[in-house]
């Protein structure tokens, strides 16, 4: 592919970021994740990952993150973690988190899994951090470790 034909298309995935069709949004998400590293893509990249009407689009945009199998899509899906508002974001994006720890652990890559969390629980946004101490189960990254209903610990009445 030639650069010219690559500008055309990061233009259009960039132009279809702003689709009013979720479809479109989702679509650009896909083709976005592909060179999360680059600056420009990472204002929108983040908008999409938080797209506050179609969590359609939060899924895709997650998946094709997560499907690099690296720290750059890992560490974006847990800083919009981090900064979801809605609850049905959040738990759209701590699933998709939670499925491709299921994926990896089914292929056989835990550790690098589990190194890539070690990485980001020491990164420098706190909401990340954060998000990467609880994947770990590390109540020391400022999370407290879930506990199960009826448990002796559960105060909540």
């Amino acid at each position: 592919m030639s650069q010219e034909q690559e500008t055309g298309g990061l233009m259009a995935a960039l132009r279809d970021a702003e689709s009013e069709s979720w479809s479109c949004r989702a679509a650009a998400g896909r083709q976005l994740a592909a060179i999360a590293g680059q600056e420009e893509v990472a204002p929108v990249l983040e908008r999409l990952l938080l797209d506050p009407y179609d969590t359609g689009v939060t899924q895709e945009t997650a998946e094709a993150l997560l499907q690099r199998r690296d720290l750059v899509g890992l560490r974006f899906v847990l800083a919009a973690l981090s900064r979801a508002e809605e609850w049905w974001t959040a738990d759209q994006l701590d699933g998709e988190v939670f499925n491709h720890q299921s994926w990896m652990i089914a292929d056989g890559r835990l550790d690098q899994f589990v190194r890539q969390l070690e990485a980001l629980a020491a990164d420098r946004d706190a909401g990340v951090r954060e998000e990467a101490g609880r994947f770990l189960g590390a109540p020391e990254a400022g999370v407290p470790t879930p506990v199960k209903r009826g448990s002796s610990a559960d105060t909540s009445g």
